[in-house]
Formats: C-alpha cells, sequence, structure tokens
C-alpha cells in the first residue's frame, strides 16, 4: 500500500509539473489606450477585438469620412452605447455634412462644457433597431434615443430622414450604419 501510495504521488506531481510547464499564460486584454488628462477611459468600446463582426462605433472608425462623427462620439463619451448588442440604427453624417453646419458649431459642440448638449444631438441620430433604406420606406416616423421622432420621407428611390438623405447602408455586427449627407437637429 505505501508503494502504490508514493506511486500515485510521483504521477500526480510529474502530470502537475508538466501541465505548469507547458501552460503559456494568454496575455491580458488590455483597454485600447484612450484617455483624457484625467482618467481612462473603461468599458466594452475600448476592449480589442479583431474577430467580430464590426459593431457600429467599429465602421464609424474606419471611415475616413466619418472623422468628425468619430470625434464627437469620443467628445460625447457615447462609444459604449454604440457597441452595446442592439439592433441599433444609425444615421452617420459625413464630415461634409458637418462642414455644412453654420462655422464655429462643430467646435463649439466639441468643448467640454457643451457634452450634454453633444450628447443629446448624436441619441438624435440613434435609433432602436435594423431596417433597411427599402424598410424604412414604410414608416412616417422614427423615434429616436433622444426621446425625438424624426420624419421619414420618400422621394422616388430616395429615403430622407429628418431631412438627411440616405446616401449607403453598412451592416454592422450590432445593427447597421446609415450614411446620411445631412447632421439632423433636434427640434
Amino acid at each position: 500500500m505505501k508503494t502504490f501510495l508514493s506511486t500515485l504521488l510521483i504521477v500526480f506531481f510529474t502530470t502537475l509539473l508538466v501541465g505548469c510547464k507547458d501552460k503559456q499564460e494568454a496575455p491580458a486584454q488590455e483597454a485600447t489606450p484612450a484617455t483624457t488628462a484625467n482618467e481612462t477611459r473603461q468599458g466594452q468600446a475600448f476592449l480589442t477585438d479583431d474577430e467580430s463582426t464590426p459593431n457600429v462605433l467599429d465602421i464609424a472608425i474606419g471611415s475616413p469620412d466619418h472623422t468628425t462623427l468619430v470625434a464627437a462620439v469620443q467628445a460625447a463619451e457615447l462609444e459604449n452605447a454604440l457597441v452595446n448588442a442592439g439592433p441599433l440604427m444609425v444615421f452617420a453624417p459625413t464630415n461634409a455634412a458637418f462642414d455644412a453646419l453654420p462655422e464655429g458649431t462643430v467646435a463649439n459642440l466639441l468643448k467640454p462644457e457643451n457634452k450634454d448638449q453633444l450628447a443629446f444631438i448624436l441619441k438624435h441620430h440613434v435609433t432602436p433597431g435594423n431596417y433597411s433604406k427599402e424598410f424604412l420606406k414604410k414608416f412616417k416616423k422614427l423615434g429616436q434615443a433622444s426621446n425625438e421622432n424624426i420624419p421619414v420621407t420618400v422621394e422616388g428611390d430616395d429615403v430622407y430622414v429628418g431631412g438627411a438623405k440616405i446616401l449607403a447602408s453598412v451592416p454592422a455586427g450590432n445593427g447597421i450604419v446609415h450614411v446620411v449627407d445631412k447632421v439632423i437637429l433636434p427640434n
């Protein structure tokens, strides 16, 4: 019995040592380096993931035509809202759409003291759902995350949401991004 226990202990410790030797620690997943002067931003939006289908935020970040929108989303600290499971429908104004606003408007909205106003305007571009441009033709109004309704109008093959024309649509892992030609301003 003593020999059996000794053999069992030797096998156990050998297995333990071999298992530890072959096991490599996986690197810890870190947040992307989005920081402000006083804090490190945290949340789902700041995790790196190269395998999942891009979400609406990933699509905006990857688009050279949406750098102003991305800067606004970051200034309003809404990144985590755009990576939620959704489905989300985002009406994404192009850089040209922001440039069409009165001079100084964007710079003023990006100031920290205007964060709440900026967030309200950006929420006016998001609604629950994942509807194609064709399906949107059936709507008269859409309820936005800003708790306001915006009109949907159809002119021929063109669909306008809150007066902004849908130029293109990009499916996302958590919804759809409709590229629009105007910033949709709340009432």
